[in-house]
């Protein structure tokens, strides 16, 4: 029998994050989640652990505490190994102006959480995880970026400058981890039923449910795939996006609706 998958997940207490807790559990996976919220993250560990987890630890933590993720990855890998696949899936939207000061607070959290976050949780796990491949398992760096880094969007500068940096950060990780045999997996979702999406006040296409993404991610992390636009229609969205010329595309997004502020 193959051996139980080791999995790593920030942002494990809702949204993303724990429906994909939720597909590995129900695979006999051996979880290591982390997530802010202890009192829900207990909860989620409890409730894996009857779905066919293997093994659930809960790491409460913030993904800004480089510290915490670094003792977090240190107990993981001495009590379940070095991990087959991390997923960074710890994030934060919220609507931002930069004309308004009392902005700039929510703008630093939100670079702090998805791009530091991000580099953050991947980190201390690299070593071991370079000895794994050497040792003949397989190992993926998964980052959840977003169609909202593909351009910027008014009101939320933040929100899309942080999505970008995700994805410029993703591909410089994934030059750097191909000769360690490391893969590096970004996927670029478009619209998901989460919490983080229930709030926006505007119409949202290709609205797909947490647990259906969270299916089609686990396909493209087990196929090593390099970088995915789900659902595949906001794949052709995002194309079209890249390819309109600024003044074009200035008049038809000027003037779309913002995030709500949330930070």
């Amino acid at each position: 029998m193959p051996l139980p998958l080791r999995v790593f997940i920030t942002g494990a207490s809702s949204g993303i994050g724990y429906a994909l807790a939720h597909y590995y559990a129900a695979r006999g996976a051996r979880l290591g989640l982390a997530a802010r919220r202890g009192d829900q993250l207990a909860a989620s560990a409890e409730t894996l652990k009857h779905e066919g987890a293997d093994t659930v630890i809960g790491y409460p933590l913030d993904v800004g505490d480089a510290t915490a993720l670094r003792l977090a990855a240190d107990d993981f890998i001495a009590r379940i190994g070095a991990p087959d696949i991390v997923i960074a899936s710890a994030g934060v939207s919220s609507g931002t102006l930069t004309e308004c000061p009392e902005d700039l607070t929510a703008i630093r959290r939100i670079f702090e959480v998805n791009v530091f976050g991000m580099s953050a949780t991947f980190s201390p796990f690299i070593a071991a995880m370079r000895q794994s491949v050497k040792e003949g398992r397989s190992a993926r760096l998964v980052g959840i970026a977003s169609v909202a880094g593909i351009r910027g969007l008014p009101g939320a500068e933040a929100y899309s400058a942080s999505k970008s940096a995700v994805i410029t950060y993703l591909e410089s990780l994934r030059l750097e981890m191909r000769a360690s045999g490391i893969k590096v997996v970004t996927i670029t979702p478009g619209y998901i039923a989460t919490p983080m999406t229930a709030i926006n006040p505007y119409r949202m296409p290709f609205l797909l449910p947490a647990e259906e993404a969270a299916r089609r991610f686990a396909r493209a992390i087990e196929k090593g795939t390099r970088y995915t636009v789900i659902p595949w229609q906001m794949g052709i969205v995002a194309k079209v996006l890249r390819c309109l010329p600024n003044w074009l595309y200035d008049h038809l997004f000027a003037n779309a609706p913002h995030k709500p502020k949330i930070l």
